[in-house]
C-alpha cells in the first residue's frame, strides 16, 4: 500500500515542477534567438472561414519579415485541416505569404499535422528531403518553450524566433494561454519521462 508520506512527496514534487515550468515558460517567452538559418518552421494554428486567424496571421507576417530580411531562404508552413476546416492551415498560410510577395518557390508546406509535435515531425521530413538542417521556429512567445523542446526531441536543430506582434499581448489574453501552456508543457514532459 502506498504510504501517505510518499503521496505527499509526489504531490509536492509535482507542484514544484509545475511552478518551475511556469516560471521557465514565462521567462523563455522573452528570448529571441533569431539567427541565419536554412528555413523558418511556422507552427500552424486556427483558420477561420478559409482565412488565417489573428494569431496565425501574425506568425505568417513574422516569418515573411525573416525571409525579407535574409535570415532564412525558405518558409515551411505547417498544419492540417483542424477544427473542421476544409482547407489546411499550411495552405492558408502559404496563400497569405504569397499575397505578401513571398515567391511560391520559397515556400514549403505539410498538410497532415494536427498538433504541434506533428508539425515538427512532418517539417522534419521536408527538411530531410531538401537537405536543410537548421531552423528558426516561429510561434507566439508563450508557446516557444514547449515548441523548442518538441523540436529537439524529434531531432531538429532550432532557434526561437517568436512573433513580436502576438495577439496575446496583455494580461487578460496572456493568462489563459499561459495556463494552457503550463499544463501542456508539464503533461508533455511527464509523458516523455514515463516512456523512458
Amino acid at each position: 500500500m502506498i504510504s501517505r508520506k510518499l503521496i505527499r512527496v509526489v504531490l509536492l514534487s509535482l507542484v514544484l515542477f509545475t511552478a518551475f515550468s511556469a516560471y521557465s515558460i514565462w521567462t523563455y517567452a522573452a528570448e529571441n534567438e533569431t539567427v541565419h538559418a536554412d528555413a523558418a518552421i511556422v507552427l500552424g494554428t486556427k483558420v477561420i472561414d478559409g482565412e488565417p486567424s489573428p494569431a496565425l496571421r501574425e506568425r505568417i507576417r513574422h516569418a515573411v519579415s525573416l525571409y525579407e530580411e535574409g535570415f532564412v531562404e525558405k518558409l515551411i508552413f505547417t498544419g492540417g485541416k483542424t477544427d473542421g476546416s476544409e482547407v489546411a492551415e499550411s495552405e492558408v498560410s502559404r496563400d497569405y505569404a504569397m499575397q505578401l510577395n513571398v515567391p511560391e518557390e520559397a515556400i514549403l508546406i505539410e498538410t497532415e499535422s494536427m498538433v504541434t509535435e506533428e508539425n515538427f515531425l512532418y517539417a522534419h521530413e521536408i527538411a530531410d528531403e531538401y537537405g536543410m538542417d537548421n531552423f528558426l521556429v516561429v510561434s507566439d512567445p508563450l508557446h516557444m518553450k514547449r515548441a523548442l523542446l518538441m523540436a529537439k526531441l524529434v531531432g531538429i536543430e532550432a532557434h526561437s524566433s517568436p512573433t513580436d506582434t502576438s495577439i496575446f499581448n496583455d494580461f487578460k489574453s496572456k493568462l489563459p494561454f499561459f495556463a494552457r501552456e503550463t499544463v501542456c508543457y508539464v503533461g508533455y514532459v511527464l509523458s516523455k519521462a514515463i516512456q523512458f
